[in-house]
């Protein structure tokens, strides 16, 4: 190892750094996260540097008081196997050693999650489909962009092991992006969004009470995804009703992860989640 490799906090500009290196390992970042993670934890960015040239990069995002989360750790290729991306994963977990940690770990990755500590949850599946807008929309689903944001952030509260309001209220408030929900009994009983990706859409989250509500959230989401465009859900492995909602339109397998934590695993009703947030965030 370089002794001249340093680690330090990544300034808002930087953050465009592991964004565009996630794109190349395939991970279709949005558009416009950027701001969102930023938002989050504006301190929650390393970056890994050999004489001023970044070559590492991995965030450590604190969310309320007790939860992290971990993600973009990305070493460039010429600079694996050889401690760098060690180093940085150490300043990560130090950033966060009192608090539990969460992260999406990549099939090649897992084993050394696992010597870390950290245990499996449950796998995430990301599937692929394509926009069809011969399917006929749910009269119910409604547009949130006129409700208040306090009933989106009160109603997402019980997905999420601790406090995110700073990040959903970016995340929400994405340009060319669309927010869609279902209020019954003067309360939401599922929302979902869809956001322009480096390739096609994608449909992130997707929280339902049941599997008549995330069907009609998904299919008004994916109508509003121009025809014939590709788009992809991330879905937990656990949720039987989401396995079933991607059988059902025919969306297909096409990368996955482990859902991890080197603490408890939190209690969360997995039976809802039928599209995951984020990889990189949670």
């Amino acid at each position: 190892m370089d002794e001249n490799y340093w680690i330090r906090k990544l300034t808002y500009e930087e953050i465009n750094f592991p964004i565009e290196w996630a794109k190349q390992e395939g991970w279709n970042p949005g558009l416009y996260d950027k701001d969102c993670f930023y938002q989050a934890d504006s301190g929650g960015f390393l970056g890994g540097f050999i004489n001023n040239q970044l070559i590492a990069t991995i965030s450590a995002v604190k969310y309320g008081e007790k939860f992290g989360f971990i993600g973009f750790y990305i070493v460039k290729p010429d600079y694996r196997k050889q401690g760098y991306g060690l180093k940085i994963w150490q300043e990560a977990i130090k950033s966060l050693s009192d608090r539990n940690i969460g992260l999406d770990g990549v099939v090649s990755q897992q084993d050394n999650y696992r010597k870390s500590g950290f245990k499996l949850a449950y796998r995430n599946i990301r599937y692929q489909g394509i926009s069809n807008h011969n399917i006929e929309i749910n009269k119910t689903v409604i547009d949130l962009s006129s409700i208040s944001f306090e009933i989106i952030n009160n109603y997402d509260k019980q997905f999420f092991p601790d406090d995110r309001t700073n990040f959903l209220k970016q995340w929400i408030r994405q340009p060319e992006s669309k927010v869609l929900g279902i209020i019954e009994c003067d309360k939401l009983r599922g929302y979902g969004m869809v956001k322009v990706c480096d390739f096609g859409y994608k449909i992130a989250p997707l929280f339902a009470e049941n599997f008549s509500f995330a069907e009609s959230i998904f299919v008004a989401l994916q109508s509003n995804i121009p025809e014939g465009k590709t788009f992809y859900l991330d879905i937990p492995e656990v949720n039987h009703q989401a396995n079933i909602l991607v059988d059902k339109y025919n969306l297909n397998l096409v990368f996955e992860t482990a859902r991890m934590y080197n603490r408890e695993i939190p209690s969360l009703p997995v039976d809802k989640i039928f599209g995951v947030t984020s990889f990189e965030l949670g």
